[in-house]
C-alpha cells in the first residue's frame, strides 16, 4: 500500500510533530512519499534530510527558540510601521534554525523518499507542491513566512510565502502521486474556543483557513482511499508560550508521542471519515502544567526520568478528564532517551505513583516511580519525598533522588494551562494555592 506523511504547520509547536514520527517509526509505518507545510517544511526537511527520529527530538531540545527571531535593517524600521515589509526577517531560520535541526539541502534534494514542500506564489495566487529536487533553505523558509512576521521570497517574477492561507496540508498532491494510505499529522487547533486580542485572532483566521481548505479538498478527492489522523486532543500550546519558555520542546515532542501512541492503539484499518471531525479537538480544562526530574544510577549507569504532568483543577464537582503525565527516561544501556506513552498518575492513600509504559528494545515495559507521602495533610508533592521508587520490566528498580535544584526548576515550572489571557492565568494559580498539589492529585 502507497503511503504519504503529510505535515501541517503550526509554528514552532511542529516539535511536537518528531514525537509523532517516532512514534510511527517504531509502529512499523513507512511511507513513500512526505509533504511538508508551512511548519511542518521542518519536520518533512529532517525526515528527507535522513534523520532518525530520535535525532530530530534530540536537535529540538538542543534548539535555540530565540534563533527564530531576527531583525531587519535599521532603516526599514525607520520607515515607519505603514511602510515595514515585516516585523523581522528570515535570516534566523535560513542560517541558524534550519541547520542547528540538521537539515541539508543537498541531502533534502537526493532523498530516496519522494517529498514536496507547499509554498505560495502569491503572483498566481496558488498552491505550488515543490519536488524535493529542486528545494533549498531560502525557499522552505519563505514557505514558513508567515505574512506580517517574515517578508516573502521574492525571484525573479515570483513571490514566494507561506501556504497556510490557501492550504495547510496538501491532499490532492499525495493522491495524485498514488497515495492509497494518508496519514495527517495535524496541530492547528481546532476547537470551539474564540479568543480576544490580535494574536489570538490571527491565529484564528489560520484555523479557518487551514480546516477550511482541508476539508473542502476531502469533500473533493475524486477516489477512494484511507485517512488516519494523528492530532492532539487539546490545542497545542501557542509560539509565545514556547519562546517565553513556559513550554519546552522536549514536553512538545513527548506530547507529540503519546497523542500518536494513543491514536495508534485505538485505529481502526479504515481510518477516520473524511468530514469536519477529524482533525477536532477538546477545549482543556482549566489546570496546571509542572515538570520533574529525578536521578538514580541501575547497575552502575545514571538514569534520569524527566516528566511533564498536567493535572486539571477541581471544577465545582464536574467530572475530570484525569491527570496526564509525559516525558522520557534517559538511560544509556536503553539507547539513550526513551520516550513515555500511556502517561497516568495513580492515587492510593498516601502514595502518589508516575505510570506509563516505554519501549525498550522493541518490547514495551511498564515505568512506575512511587513516593510515598507524609501523613501530615498540609504534605505537600515538592515539599516531602524526595526519595521515589522506581521500576520498569522484569527486575529493573533503584532509588531517585529530587535534588534541591530539581525542587526548584518544578517549583518554577508551573504554569495553567487552559487559562485565557493574565486573570485567567492568575485564578488558576490562585486555585493551585488554595487547594494545594496533594490535594488536587488526590482529586483523581
Amino acid at each position: 500500500m502507497r503511503r504519504s506523511l503529510l505535515l501541517a504547520g503550526g509554528g514552532m509547536r511542529v516539535a511536537w510533530q518528531s514525537g509523532v514520527v517516532r512514534a510511527l517509526r517504531e509502529h512499523g509505518v513507512a511511507f513513500d512519499h512526505v509533504d511538508g507545510t508551512s511548519g511542518g517544511i521542518m519536520t518533512a526537511g529532517m525526515l528527507l534530510s535522513g534523520q532518525d527520529p530520535a535525532e530530530m527530538g534530540r536537535r529540538w531540545s538542543e534548539l535555540r527558540v530565540r534563533d527564530f527571531s531576527s531583525l531587519l535593517p535599521l532603516t526599514d524600521y525607520l520607515k515607519g510601521p505603514w511602510a515595514l515589509p515585516a516585523f523581522g526577517d528570515a535570516d534566523g531560520v535560513v542560517h541558524r534554525v534550519l541547520p542547528a535541526l540538521g537539515i541539508e539541502a543537498d541531502a533534502v534534494r537526493s532523498s530516496p523518499v519522494a517529498g514536496t514542500f507547499n509554498i505560495v506564489d502569491f503572483a498566481t495566487k496558488t498552491c505550488v507542491a515543490v519536488p524535493h529536487t529542486e528545494i533549498d533553505l531560502e525557499l522552505m523558509a519563505a514557505g514558513m513566512s508567515l505574512p506580517l512576521f517574515l517578508p516573502p521570497l521574492r525571484r525573479g517574477p515570483r513571490i514566494w510565502t507561506d501556504a497556510v492561507w490557501v492550504k495547510d496540508v496538501n491532499v490532492g498532491e499525495a493522491l495524485r502521486r498514488g497515495a492509497e494510505e494518508v496519514w495527517l499529522v495535524w496541530c492547528i487547533g481546532n476547537s470551539p474556543y474564540w479568543g480576544e486580542g490580535p494574536l489570538e485572532q490571527y491565529v484564528h483566521m489560520i484555523e479557518m483557513s487551514a480546516c477550511g481548505a482541508l476539508f473542502a479538498e476531502l469533500d473533493a478527492a475524486r477516489r477512494p482511499f484511507v485517512l488516519h489522523v494523528v492530532k492532539p486532543r487539546y490545542p497545542l500550546p501557542l509560539d509565545p508560550e514556547f519562546l517565553a519558555g513556559r513550554i519546552s520542546a522536549d514536553t512538545l515532542v513527548a506530547m507529540g508521542y503519546r497523542d500518536a501512541w494513543d491514536y495508534l492503539g485505538r485505529a481502526d484499518p479504515s481510518g477516520v471519515p473524511k468530514d469536519p471531525t477529524c482533525t477536532a479537538m477538546q477545549e482543556p480544562p482549566r489546570g496546571v502544567r509542572f515538570q520533574e526530574r529525578m536521578r538514580g544510577e541501575v547497575d552502575g549507569a545514571e538514569l534520569v526520568l524527566d516528566v511533564t504532568v498536567e493535572l486539571p483543577l477541581p471544577a465545582g464537582g464536574a467530572p475530570s478528564p484525569g491527570a496526564r503525565l509525559v516525558g522520557h527516561v534517559d538511560h544509556e544501556p536503553w539507547g539513550g532517551r526513551v520516550l513515555l506513552a500511556d502517561g497516568r498518575i495513580e492515587v492510593d492513600g498516601a502514595d502518589v505513583t508516575y505510570a506509563a509504559r516505554a519501549r525498550v528494545s522493541g518490547a514495551w515495559q511498564e515505568v512506575r516511580a512511587r513516593r510515598e507521602l507524609a501523613d501530615d495533610p498540609g504534605a505537600d508533592l515538592w515539599s516531602d519525598a524526595r526519595t521515589v521508587a522506581f521500576s520498569a520490566g522484569d527486575g529493573c528498580s533503584t532509588e531517585l533522588q529530587r535534588g534541591l535544584r530539581d525542587t526548584a526548576r518544578a517549583l518554577a515550572s508551573v504554569e495553567p494551562y487552559g487559562a485565557h489571557g493574565f486573570r485567567d492565568r492568575a485564578e488558576a494559580l490562585a486555585e493551585l494555592a488554595r487547594v494545594g498539589l496533594r490535594r488536587a492529585l488526590a482529586a483523581y
